[in-house]
């Protein structure tokens, strides 16, 4: 990797970072332009991943505000995150890409349609008393299906969490960014655990240069998208998630 092709990596870090804070599909950045500088699709993926978990971890400091009271909730649900991401990881070692390659777009479209009209579904779900402080067993599920799906690869996964949790929750979208930050933090870690005792018993290969890179990239950018999510208003917030997952599906489409 050259002087250029290190910037490009850092500068991808840096948007990634700050992307998963506010929305999430960060990875549709990184892993792109590492695939273009000629990384191999399950290195440039692996080693994303690892990169991501600093950016991850600084995104969901920054929203700790936000966190108050949400503790009993977010154990509970890591516990789907933890179990998913594992299995995720170990599909991603073992399996070919295509199967996953069908069903994200269809995740994808889920999630927006879940985001778009979470205000009328929190309302009807909250009149007939279905909402729950931790979601209830169906949260739990699609919690941890969400975190198979970011262990295997991850873009998007923010958006699935969103549109899962938002529904679910009786809470307002600045917190439920805030708990999905936390849970990608932690799918990102458990996943990176799992490739880094692949790569240690010699089955899977790492650029560490360019998990370097992202990781520092991540940081920075996850301190600022913390502070510019957090600013802002609800609707708009939504608005953005919305554009960021079609630019999402189009890629995966494309």
């Amino acid at each position: 990797m050259n002087v250029l092709d290190a910037a490009a990596v850092f500068a991808a870090g840096v948007a990634a970072g700050g992307i998963n804070t506010v929305v999430g599909s960060g990875s549709l950045i990184t892993f792109p332009t590492m695939v273009a500088l000629g990384f191999a699709p399950v290195t440039a993926n692996v080693s994303n991943n690892i990169g991501l978990v600093p950016g991850s971890v600084t995104g969901a400091y920054g929203y700790r505000d936000k966190l108050k009271g949400q503790r009993a909730r977010l154990l509970r649900l890591g516990s789907a995150s933890a179990l998913g991401a594992a299995v995720g990881a170990l599909l991603l070692l073992a399996l070919p890409a295509t199967a996953f390659k069908v069903i994200v777009p269809v995740l994808i479209v889920i999630a927006l349609v879940l985001v778009v009209f979470q205000p009328r579904l929190q309302g009807y779900l909250r009149a007939r008393e279905m909402q729950r402080e931790h979601g209830g067993p169906m949260l739990w599920s699609g919690v941890f299906g969400a975190g198979m799906y970011g262990g295997y690869f991850g873009a998007a996964q923010g958006i699935v969490l969103i549109g899962l949790l938002g529904t679910a929750l009786n809470e307002d979208l600045q917190r439920v960014n805030a708990a999905k930050n936390v849970l990608s933090a932690l799918v990102n870690g458990v996943a990176a655990v799992v490739f880094i005792g692949s790569w240690a018993l010699g089955r899977t290969d790492i650029d560490w240069l360019a998990v370097l890179l992202i990781a520092c990239g991540s940081t920075v950018g996850g301190l600022i998208g913390a502070k510019v999510g957090q600013r802002i208003p609800p609707t708009v917030l939504r608005g953005v998630i919305v554009v960021v997952g079609l630019v999402a599906l189009y890629k995966f489409l494309a």
